[in-house]
C-alpha cells in the first residue's frame, strides 16, 4: 500500500509521513492470519483524499480553506496580481533585448483558450498552486509543434508520474484519460519542488493555523445562532412567576429600545436590578485568537497582513503605496513570476533568441505628478541622455505612437539618428 501511495502522491503531496507502529486491533477488525493496516498507512490514504482532520478538529482541504476569508483573500490578491499583469515577448539582440510581436502574446495575454481567457487562466494556475501545491496547463500545439492554446487541468484529476527521467501527466479530462508529456505541460510548482510535485502552502505551513480559524469562526457562528448573551440581565430578591417575568421584560424593551428613548431613566420596582453584562476573558482572548490567525495566514502565503486587512499599524515595507507595491512585488510575487517565466521559456520557444517577461511596472503605476516626473527624466529632460522615446512613453500612457517619436533625445539637441527605434508591439493590456 505504501508503494501505491508514494505513486499517486509523487511521494510528496504532503508533510513527510510518520513511521509509527501497527494499530492493535487492526483498523480493518481483521482476525488472527489477516493483513493489518498501519496508522502511518492510514495517516497517508487520509491525506490522499484530503480527509485528515486538522488538530483542532476541522478538516482542511483546498475548498473548505478557501471559506476562510484570510486564506480567500489571500489566494485572490496573488492569483489577481498575476492576471491582471501583462507578459511581453522580447528577442535578444547584440545591444541587449527588444521587444516584438509575437503570435504567443495573443495566447499569454488575452485568450488562453476557447474556455479560458488568459486572466483567467493565469488566476487558474496560481490559486492551483497556492492550495494544491501545482498549477498545471496543458500546452495544446498544432502539427508544426506551435502552441495554439493553454487548457488549465485540474491538479487533483491529474497523477504525475517519472518514468525514465521524463515527468508524464495522466490527466482525467472531458475526453477521458489521457497522459501528456512534460514538453507540452505548463508546470507552476510551489516551494519544496522535488523534480515530480510540490507540497501546497495549506499542506505544508498553514493546515493547522486555517484548522484552528475553523473551528474559532464554527464557535462563534453557533454562540450567536444559540443566542447569544444579552448586553444586560434582570435580577429580583424574590422568585417572580414566568407572567410577571415576561410583563417585567417587555416593558423594558417597549420602554428602552429605539432612539427616542435612549436617554429615559429605567423604573424597576419590588427589589428589581439592572446589571451590564461585560465580554468575559475568554470571549475577549477568542477575539484575539481569530485576530491572530488572520496575520498567521497571511505569513504562511508571504503577504503582510495589512494587504488582507487586518488591523495592523504600521508596516515595515515603506510609507507610500508605490513602496509598499513594491515590496509585495520584490517580496511576494516576484518567486512566482520567476518560476512562471522560465516554465514559459523553456516549453515555449524552440528559439533561444525569444523569452518572456511579465511586466511588473503595471502594477507600479503612480499618481499623475509622479509619472510625469518619471517620464519627464527618462526622456531626457534634465539634459541627460535619454532612455526611453517619445512613443514608448506614449505606450505605456495607452496612447498612439506619433511620426518621430522613435528616436532617443540627446544632451547635444540632436535626434540619435544611429538609436535602434523601438520596435512595434501589439496593443497592451
Amino acid at each position: 500500500m505504501r508503494n501505491l501511495l508514494n505513486r499517486l502522491t509523487g511521494n510528496n503531496a504532503g508533510p513527510a509521513v510518520r513511521e509509527e507502529p501497527t494499530v492493535t486491533p487492526p483498523l480493518n477488525n481483521a482476525t488472527e492470519g489477516e493483513p493489518t493496516v498501519s496508522s502511518s498507512d492510514y495517516n497517508s490514504m487520509m491525506e490522499l483524499f484530503q480527509v485528515n482532520p486538522s488538530f483542532a478538529g476541522p478538516v482542511v482541504t483546498p475548498e473548505t480553506a478557501m471559506r476562510v476569508t484570510a486564506v480567500y483573500a489571500s489566494v485572490r490578491i496573488l492569483a489577481g496580481a498575476v492576471g491582471t499583469m501583462p507578459v511581453h515577448i522580447y528577442e535578444r539582440t547584440a545591444t541587449g533585448k527588444r521587444r516584438v510581436d509575437h503570435d504567443i502574446w495573443w495566447i499569454l495575454n488575452q485568450e488562453a483558450s476557447p474556455q479560458f481567457t488568459s486572466a483567467s487562466m493565469w488566476e487558474f494556475l496560481l490559486a492551483s498552486m497556492l492550495l494544491r501545491g501545482d498549477g498545471l496547463g496543458w500546452f495544446k500545439r498544432n502539427r508544426l509543434g506551435e502552441v495554439n492554446e493553454i487548457e488549465p487541468l485540474p491538479r487533483n484529476h491529474t497523477i504525475i508520474e517519472k518514468r525514465d527521467g521524463r515527468l508524464r501527466y495522466n490527466a482525467s479530462l472531458d475526453i477521458g484519460f489521457k497522459g501528456i508529456d512534460q514538453d507540452d505541460v505548463f508546470h507552476l510548482p510551489n516551494v519544496g519542488f522535488d523534480g515530480v510535485s510540490s507540497p501546497s502552502v495549506i499542506g505544508l505551513a498553514a493546515k493547522q493555523g486555517i484548522g484552528l480559524a475553523l473551528a474559532a469562526e464554527e464557535y462563534s457562528a453557533r454562540f450567536f445562532s444559540n443566542g447569544a448573551r444579552p448586553d444586560h440581565v434582570i435580577t429580583m430578591d424574590k422568585t417572580p412567576t414566568q407572567d410577571q417575568i415576561d410583563r417585567i421584560r417587555d416593558n423594558w424593551l417597549k420602554r428602552h429600545t429605539g432612539t427616542a428613548n435612549a436617554h429615559l431613566p429605567g423604573m424597576l420596582v419590588g427589589g428589581a436590578k439592572v446589571h451590564q453584562i461585560t465580554m468575559s476573558s475568554e470571549d475577549a482572548q477568542l477575539m484575539e485568537a481569530r485576530q491572530f490567525q488572520v496575520t498567521d495566514i497571511a505569513r504562511a502565503f508571504g503577504l503582510p497582513g495589512w494587504m488582507i486587512n487586518a488591523n495592523e499599524k504600521s508596516t515595515s515595507w515603506g510609507s507610500g503605496l508605490e513602496q509598499m507595491g513594491l515590496g509585495f512585488i520584490i517580496y511576494s510575487l516576484q518567486p512566482h513570476l520567476t518560476r512562471a517565466v522560465q516554465e514559459l521559456n523553456r516549453k515555449l520557444f524552440r528559439d533561444r533568441r525569444y523569452f518572456a517577461e511579465f511586466n511588473v511596472s503595471a502594477l507600479l503605476r503612480g499618481d499623475a505628478k509622479t509619472r510625469s516626473d518619471y517620464y519627464k527624466a527618462a526622456l531626457g529632460g534634465t539634459q541627460n541622455p535619454g532612455f526611453m522615446t517619445p512613443n514608448e512613453v506614449r505606450g505605456k500612457e495607452n496612447l498612439p505612437p506619433i511620426e518621430g517619436g522613435d528616436q532617443l533625445y540627446t544632451p547635444e539637441g540632436k535626434s540619435n539618428a544611429d538609436a535602434q527605434a523601438a520596435p512595434a508591439f501589439p496593443g497592451q493590456r
